[in-house]
């Protein structure tokens, strides 16, 4: 048998943080055991469903690595095939027509509720006769079982037993013929051989209406897991509050794709102690018996963490063409020295972030426009200008620019001048970069480049000619 995982969202909104832990548990899973993952996007919503969306879902995906052996399966192109399923389950006497107004529905709600009883539906038209009034337009519902009980072995949370009676008859088309979402996920889930429904707690109690539906088509019932939903530090379901954004922002915000997955596969599963994974190693490792069974706790401090400690393993061979794009982002076209790959190795014990990297390089290819006023208060003075100056001269008899000459020139400078190491520096660097803090000042002005160095202390000791 294959394993046949799927991930199933819905283009209601951006893919955010819980979509994508549950689309990778999913993908996870089928890999592990050289199985099939699966693609459905259930737009049958098409109030609130989107093209915007739907991209969104799809290109996230792509850029976490996770495509899909099957899809993306739209749901809006399989109507007719529910419309069969109902008819057959009305042929079946398994399902029938229900014409309560939205009215009468609303009271016994209201009252049941009154009464402290779970609100369901109480199977008014289950059996109901005699002729509708013309131009009805009725639901059709799902003759749930009246007795016994729904048993089934969950992957996650163990055994698990619903009694039928807690169940209503359950809306399977809408009063326009639209199909439900719990009719739509049974015929999908078998129509496309799924052997392993993965995802969130939140879907357990759709999970015996689903089956008992399953048992009256006679179609094979998939094993279930459900896996803990991800909460804030709070206690509380996890949202923006939380500081959680969507797969798009942790990507534009400079987070790597392999960063976010390992932080995710951790929400919820555990392999020992191991805080870091490569993607091999997840798929090596991932078990749905490692999967906890309480909620997950979101952590943005955790998260960039991870992040920082990817960031840190990889060349900058790896990721040329997207840390471009967060220079372009920006307005800044990173052509020229230094190149990209050797921006990144200097930098990348230093940031947390890609667009950190933009952030704290931008004077590597962008021209100065303004120095930091506290450290040009404290460097850019009479002193200031005279290391300045003495500097440039050195510099214009160095012969090999290198990381090691440019630090013997300095070097030379300091002890000519009297100076430490340290308090020539500073200054150097708020003339060549306009910041206070940047990477080794030899191996800056490596990377700048001789002709940017000398320009840049020029238009520094001007600079400070017009303030002093």
């Amino acid at each position: 048998m294959t394993i046949r995982t799927r991930f199933a969202p819905s283009p209601t909104g951006y893919l955010h943080l819980g979509g994508v832990r549950t689309a990778l548990f999913n993908w996870l899973y089928a890999r592990r055991h050289n199985g099939e993952y699966v693609l459905r996007i259930e737009d049958t919503d098409q109030q609130r469903s989107s093209s915007e969306f739907t991209e969104d879902i799809l290109s996230n995906l792509s850029w976490l690595g996770m495509e899909a052996d099957t899809g993306p399966v739209f749901q809006s192109s399989r109507l007719k095939r529910y419309s069969e399923i109902v008819q057959q389950l009305l042929d079946l006497d398994l399902a029938y027509y229900c014409y309560c107004s939205r009215e009468r529905l609303d009271a016994i709600r209201k009252e049941q509720i009154q009464n402290k009883q779970k609100p369901r539906y109480d199977g008014f038209c289950r059996s109901r006769k005699g002729k509708v009034a013309a131009g009805s337009n009725p639901v059709v519902r799902f003759k749930n079982p009246l007795d016994g009980s729904v048993r089934f072995e969950d992957l996650v949370h163990g055994p698990i037993e619903i009694m039928n009676s807690e169940l209503d008859d359950l809306v399977l088309a809408r009063s326009d013929g639209s199909p439900t979402y719990n009719l739509c996920v049974v015929v999908d889930d078998s129509d496309h051989s799924i052997t392993h429904v993965i995802r969130g707690d939140d879907h357990l109690s759709n999970t015996p209406r689903q089956i008992n539906l399953f048992m009256s088509l006679g179609m094979p019932l998939p094993k279930y897991a459900h896996i803990p939903l991800i909460h804030g530090k709070d206690g509380k379901r996890l949202s923006k509050r939380h500081g959680a954004m969507s797969a798009r922002q942790y990507r534009k915000d400079g987070f790597l794709a392999k960063a976010l997955m390992n932080y995710l596969v951790r929400l919820g599963w555990s392999s020992g102690d191991q805080e870091l994974f490569s993607i091999e190693e997840m798929i090596e490792l991932f078990s749905l018996t490692s999967v906890q069974q309480s909620p997950a706790v979101f952590d943005p401090d955790k998260l960039l963490w991870v992040n920082h400690q990817h960031l840190k393993q990889i060349s900058g061979s790896e990721i040329l063409d997207e840390l471009a794009l967060h220079f372009r982002s920006k307005g800044i076209r990173p052509d020229g020295k230094p190149e990209l790959d050797e921006l990144f190795d200097i930098q990348k014990d230093r940031c947390k972030t890609l667009v950190e990297i933009c952030d704290t390089s931008t004077y590597f290819y962008a021209d100065i426009s303004h120095y930091e006023e506290n450290s040009a208060k404290k460097n850019f003075n009479h002193d200031g200008m005279k290391i300045l100056q003495n500097l440039k001269f050195k510099f214009e008899q160095v012969d090999d620019w290198s990381a090691q000459q440019i630090k013997s020139a300095i070097n030379s400078v300091s002890s000519e001048m009297g100076l430490k190491f340290g308090q020539v520096a500073p200054t150097l660097r708020l003339a060549v970069t306009g910041k206070a803090i940047s990477p080794s000042i030899d191996i800056t002005l490596e990377l700048l480049g001789v002709e940017k160095t000398m320009h840049r202390i020029d238009q520094a000791i001007e600079y400070i000619a017009d303030t002093i």
